[in-house]
This record gives C-alpha cells, structure tokens and sequence, in this order.
C-alpha cells in the first residue's frame, strides 16, 4: 500500500447490518483486509482484499486459496494463539502508517468478543490515530482529548468513560451538554444524549470516553443525560 493511501478497512466476522451503507466508505486506494470470517463480508460486497489474516477457521478454504492464486498476500497463523484475528490483523497494518483504520462488523453475535474488539482501541500504539468500528448502524470510537462527530440532528450519540472517571469534559452541539464536567464508569449519565447539530464537538482533560455515534435515523424517546 501506498503511504499516500487514505485508509485501511478491517473486515472482521461479527454483525455486518447495513452493507451498502459500509460500501459508501471505501474509497479507491483503500487497503482492505480480510480477517479470518470477516473476508465471507468481503466476498458478499463483491469486494477483494489485499491482505487475509487469522487462523482462517471461519474463512472458506476455495476462496482463499483463489484469491492467494490471484496474488492476494495471505498471513495464516495457528489456532491455539494469545491474540484475536482482529489484534493480529491491526498489529499487521500498523507499519504503514494509515491516516485512518475502519473495522467492519467487529460488534455483535458474542459479547467476549465485542468487549475485547472495543478494548483494543485503548492501545497504547494507536493513540493518535483515527479508528473506528462499524457496522452499517453506528460507529465505534476512543475520544482520549477531542474529537468530532457528523452526522444529522436527532442522531444519539452515548458517551462512555472506559476505567476510570473521565474529567474535564465539554461537549458542543449536543442536546444535553456538559461544561467541564466528570463521568464515572459506574453511573449511566453519559448515555443517550442526542446530536442538537450536524456536528458536535467532544473535548475532555483526563480520562477516556467510548463514543457510540448511532448513524442511522434519527433516535426517538431519547432519555437524557
């Protein structure tokens, strides 16, 4: 891949609910990867990866092998491992320094494997970077100082605090706002707020958020903050 490319797209083997709304995000020269099951996601969008990685147990064996004949690079690793697919898979692209990575139906079916997905974001070598999961439905991202949502008005956006309080938070263009305020992992006050703008801005001095942007319609009998 070049180093110009705009993105790397993840597709892994969970929930995929809205498929043509994913096919709206790939641009040409994105760099697309298979993880193990998630390259069946692939296939099914009429998609072909550069890269397939995982143990391939959930992967159909004649499509691999097709698309390795094609000249696709195929990374296989034993099944009895320490990591996921998915860690493998962002440890693999790492080294080209994306602008941006999107993992693709890494939420849903089990919940073991949704909280360790939504866990990896907290590494400490993709700090910095802008990723995300997605699926179709709502995207999936670590606000560690700012950030910034898009997206249209009436849509609920949830804010998270990972492990400890998070402080210092300020939100614009949210219905319910916070001015320089804390959340706490063991209070709920941070979920189901609703976008007031086509953008909302994020801004926190200490701590992590998870922010869960619902992308569809708008979200209706919202309860506050």
């Amino acid at each position: 891949m070049s180093s110009k490319s705009r993105k790397i797209i993840l597709f892994a083997n969970g929930e995929l609910v809205n498929p043509q709304r994913i096919l709206a995000l790939i641009n040409d020269g994105d760099y697309l990867v298979g993880v193990d099951g998630g390259l069946n996601h692939m296939i099914n969008l009429g998609l072909s990866p550069n890269l397939i990685i995982g143990d391939l147990d959930s992967a159909d064996p004649g499509t691999v092998k097709n698309l390795a004949a094609q000249g696709v690079e195929v990374r296989e690793f034993p099944a009895d491992k320490d990591e996921t697919d998915l860690e493998l898979a962002i440890s693999a692209v790492l080294d080209q320094n994306p602008q941006a990575i999107l993992i693709v139906a890494a939420l849903g079916n089990r919940l073991d494997q949704t909280l360790a997905n939504l866990f990896l974001l907290t590494r400490s070598d993709l700090s910095g970077l802008d990723i995300r999961l997605v699926d179709g439905m709502r995207e999936v991202f670590l606000i560690q100082e700012e950030a910034t949502i898009s997206g249209e008005i009436g849509q609920r956006v949830s804010l998270i605090p990972l492990c400890r309080p998070a402080k210092g938070i300020q939100t614009e263009g949210l219905k319910f706002s916070l001015k320089n305020e804390t959340l706490f992992p063991e209070q709920t006050r941070g979920i189901s707020n609703v976008m007031s703008e086509q953008y909302a801005r994020i801004t926190l001095q200490e701590g992590q958020l998870l922010c869960i942007h619902e992308t569809t319609e708008p979200a209706h009998n919202v309860e506050g903050v």
